[in-house]
């Protein structure tokens, strides 16, 4: 198992999660770190734990130092470490529970040699690791295509066999995408299995650093992606639906299908768009977050996709708690 790590001025709480490596019950793993230019002591904390637990179990990439960014980051260690087998990404503030590497190596198993990724809950808690409550669910709109609508793979969750590391670390990826979404479209996209755990595997610590996942009421989710509007969502949905062309190839017959419809629907006028929506596979979680992207989605039109990706994450229409990482 390869643990990928992305740092970026994490001193205030990287030793913590480093801690929760170390606590696994599953012990036969490698950490592989990058940093992201921190000026803090986020290096100084990573080169002491490669003293402790050896050169050989902690690993800092050749790439480390220029700032790129959480998904090119996190997208740059995949890309190191071909071959790696199942491959773990990590973020630098939250805690492991003691089974996750054990759970997710267990559910990933049986797929062999079919590109598989688990994902699972959280417990949402304050800076000191207090006032735990769960994170949402997602029993229903997984997989291919509504992967394109909604990120069900929380990215300090998210495990990846050796078949869909290789998949996602092939596939190239789009302008401001973020890894664990790109990573859950790819392999939902090219027939993959998603595994999702009810069961939370982490500590995903809130703090006022965060980019995504903000301790919201889902309707409290939805106004503010009301006032947001939809048009930096939808260049995001047409950059990943254009990036998946490329992979036509290794997509089964249903999900290419499935990405004509919605890119008629993307690229043509209302008749195309109503006949995107009414495919039941090309939908979101729950009815309240449906009706705004159908909305949406609707009201789009080919002179949308030139919008410019500003202001951070704006894009994750009413997300219920997903991040990618507190690393940007």
């Amino acid at each position: 198992m390869v643990i990928l790590l992305s740092t970026y001025n994490g001193a205030r709480f990287l030793q913590a999660q480093l801690s929760s490596f170390l606590a696994q019950t599953h012990e036969d793993w490698v950490l592989y770190w990058r940093d992201d230019g921190s000026s803090d002591e986020t290096q100084h904390i990573m080169e002491s734990f490669t003293a402790k637990i050896g050169a050989a179990r902690c690993v800092r990439s050749a790439s480390s130092g220029p700032h790129l960014g959480a998904a090119r980051s996190f997208l740059t260690l995949l890309a190191e470490r071909p071959g790696a087998g199942m491959v773990a990404f990590a973020d630098q503030d939250d805690v492991w529970l003691p089974e996750k590497l054990a759970i997710a190596r267990a559910s990933l198993a049986p797929h062999g040699e079919v590109p598989a990724l688990y994902c699972a809950r959280q417990y949402l808690v304050d800076e000191t690791l207090s006032h735990a409550r769960l994170s949402s669910t997602h029993r229903h709109a997984r997989g291919f295509p509504a992967c394109l609508t909604q990120n069900i793979a929380n990215g300090n969750t998210l495990v990846m066999n050796a078949a869909a590391a290789s998949l996602v670390a092939s596939a190239g990826y789009p302008q401001e995408t973020v890894h664990d979404w790109w990573s859950y479209i790819v392999v939902s996209a090219c027939g993959g299995r998603i595994e999702f755990d009810e069961r939370p595997q982490v500590l995903y610590r809130m703090h006022k650093h965060n980019l995504i996942g903000r301790s919201q009421p889902l309707h409290r989710r939805a106004l503010a992606a009301l006032r947001r509007g939809p048009a930096v969502y939808m260049t995001m949905l047409h950059r990943h639906a254009d990036m998946l062309e490329a992979q036509a190839g290794r997509m089964p017959a249903q999900a290419r299908q499935d990405l004509r419809l919605v890119q008629a629907g993307l690229r043509g006028g209302l008749a195309a768009r109503i006949g995107a929506l009414r495919c039941q596979r090309f939908r979101r979680s729950t009815w309240l977050e449906n009706i705004l992207f159908s909305w949406w989605f609707i009201r789009s039109a080919p002179a949308n996709r030139p919008a410019q990706l500003t202001g951070g994450p704006a894009w994750k229409l009413a997300e219920p708690q997903v991040k990618p990482t507190k690393a940007v």
